[in-house]
């Protein structure tokens, strides 16, 4: 039985830091099915993050947890 791996990319506002890097990277590791957590620091600016996870995440969740870290995630431009 196999699992259908995810990659999630989403961009986090105001990380400034390692330490910030870290908070969002606890947080989003504690969702179900996430298996890894790439964070590229754009300090000040909005940091890319990759999430690998074992299906498709649920977007409030994702949001409440880098909000419990303490950022922001960028709105995705709507394509409508």
């Amino acid at each position: 039985m196999s699992t259908q791996t995810v990659t999630t990319t989403l961009s986090v506002d105001g990380m400034t830091c390692g330490h910030c890097v870290r908070a969002v990277t606890e947080e989003l590791s504690a969702l179900p099915g996430v298996e890894d957590v790439q964070v590229d620091l754009v300090a000040g600016g909005s940091s890319p993050v990759v999430v690998t996870s074992q299906g498709p995440l649920d977007d409030a969740a994702v949001g409440a947890a880098v909000t419990e870290a303490g950022y922001a995630l960028t709105p995705r431009r709507s394509l409508l």
